[in-house]
C-alpha cells in the first residue's frame, strides 16, 4: 500500500500550521485615558468584570514525547484527562500541567485510537486499530486489528478486549475510529472502512448492531484509503446514536430499530471531515472538522437537534490553527478543548515532543 504522497501531504499540512493559540485579552486602552472625576474607577470595573468573563482558559501542551493521541476524554472527579497514543498503542494521563503518566499498558493494544470514560461503571472504553506503523504492529498486514477494549478507570487493568475483526469474519480492512457508551453499559464502535456498527456488551461480549448502505464510506484519501466513512458516534436521548460521516452528513440510528436509521437533515453539511465529537449538556454536539485534506486551520462546529434529531442546525463556532486536529472533549470548569496529536507526523514517521489541547468557542 502507497503512503508516500499521503505522508508528505500530511508533514506539510502540520508545518503550514501554526501553533495553537489562545484568546489574548488587551487591557482597555480608555481606561488609561480617562482623568480624574471621569467616571474611571466605575470604567475599571465593569472593564475588569468583562475580561473575567471572556477569560480564555490556556493551552494545554502536553510533555509525552512520541505520544500521538487521536482521541481525548476528561474525568471531572479525578480532574484528569486520559489520551490514547497511535504509536505505542497506550493511553495516557495527565493534567493541565501537561504531565503525562502511562496508565493503559496492554500488549493487546495495537495502536489505541478512540477513548471514552464510562463515568456509570468506572471504566474507560479504548478502540483497537492497526495502521500497519505503530510499535505493536504487524507491518505486512494494516488494518487487520479492530477491537475494543474495557479498562478500569483508577488502575487501567483491563478487564476484557474483544477481537472485533473475528466478530465481522470477512477478511475485509476495518478500522474502528470511535466508541459510544449507552446508559445501559452497552458500548457502540464504528467502522470506518466497512458500513459496520458493532455492540459490544458489558461482559465484552461482541456482535454485529447493523450494516447499512447509509454508513458506507465515500471519501477517498489519495494513495491511503478509499470509501472512508464512519468517523465518531455519540449515544443521545432519545436511545439515538449520531453517527458522523467522512462526506459531512449525519445519520442517526435509533438504537430500538435500528433498521430505520436515516440520514439528519442538516442546515449545511458539517466540514469535512469531521474527525471527533462531545455531545455537550444542552443534548446538542460540538463536531472538530479536520483540514486533513487541504491543510486549512481545523473548524469547530456546533450541531443543535430538532424534532428528535430528525433535522438539525449547524454553525461554526471556532477554529484551530493546527489543521490536523482530531478530537473535541469538555473539560473542567466548562471548558472546552480540540485535540492536536500530531498525526500527520506519526503517518509520516516523524517523531514529535508532546501534543496540545487548545480551548475552544463551542457555541
Amino acid at each position: 500500500m502507497k503512503r508516500t504522497k499521503l505522508r508528505f501531504a500530511l508533514a506539510g499540512a502540520a508545518l503550514v500550521a501554526a501553533a495553537a493559540t489562545g484568546t489574548a485579552l488587551a487591557a482597555s486602552s480608555s481606561d488609561s485615558s480617562a482623568g480624574p472625576g471621569s467616571g474611571s474607577e466605575q470604567t475599571q470595573t465593569q472593564t475588569q468584570t468583562q475580561q473575567s468573563k471572556q477569560k480564555t482558559p490556556d493551552v494545554i501542551k502536553a510533555d509525552g514525547a512520541n505520544v500521538f493521541p487521536h482521541s481525548v476524554d476528561y474525568d471531572p472527579q479525578s480532574k484528569t484527562f486520559f489520551a490514547t497514543s497511535l504509536k505505542q498503542g497506550k493511553v495516557f494521563a495527565f493534567g493541565r500541567d501537561g504531565r503525562v503518566r502511562t496508565h493503559i499498558d496492554d500488549p493487546a493494544l495495537v495502536s489505541a485510537q478512540a477513548v471514552d470514560i464510562d463515568r456509570e461503571r468506572d471504566r474507560i472504553l479504548v478502540s483497537n486499530t492497526d495502521y500497519g506503523i505503530a510499535d505493536r504492529s504487524h507491518k505486512d498486514n494494516p488494518f487487520k486489528v479492530a477491537g475494543v477494549g474495557s479498562y478500569d478507570l483508577a488502575s487501567g487493568k483491563q478487564h476484557w478486549c474483544v477481537d472485533l475483526t473475528a466478530v465481522a469474519n470477512d477478511g475485509k480492512k476495518h478500522l474502528i475510529s470511535d466508541v459510544a457508551v449507552a446508559p445501559d453499559g452497552t458500548t457502540y464502535a464504528v467502522d470506518e472502512l466497512t458500513a459496520t456498527v458493532f455492540s459490544v456488551d458489558r461482559n465484552g461480549r461482541g456482535s454485529i448492531f447493523l450494516q447499512n448502505d447509509l454508513l458506507q464510506g465515500k471519501l477517498d484519501i489519495p494513495d491511503f484509503l478509499d470509501d472512508v466513512g464512519m468517523t465518531a458516534v455519540e449515544w443521545v436521548e432519545g436511545n439515538q446514536l449520531i453517527i458522523s460521516m467522512a462526506d459531512g452528513s449525519l445519520v442517526r440510528v435509533p438504537v430500538d430499530n435500528p433498521e430505520k436509521a436515516q440520514k439528519v437533515k442538516l442546515s449545511t453539511p458539517l466540514a469535512s471531515p469531521p474527525a471527533g465529537m462531545e455531545l455537550l449538556k444542552d443534548g446538542s454536539i460540538s463536531v472538530v472538522s479536520s483540514g486533513l485534506l487541504t491543510g486549512k486551520p481545523a473548524t469547530i462546529q456546533h450541531v443543535k437537534p430538532r424534532d428528535g434529531w430528525k433535522e438539525a442546525t449547524v454553525s461554526v463556532t471556532d477554529s484551530v490553527n493546527d489543521p490536523i486536529t482530531s478530537d473535541v472533549t469538555v473539560g473542567p470548569d466548562g471548558t472546552t478543548y480540540a485535540l492536536s496529536g500530531g498525526l500527520a507526523q506519526f503517518l509520516a514517521g516523524k517523531p514529535n515532543d508532546g501534543f496540545t489541547l487548545t480551548p475552544v468557542k463551542t457555541d
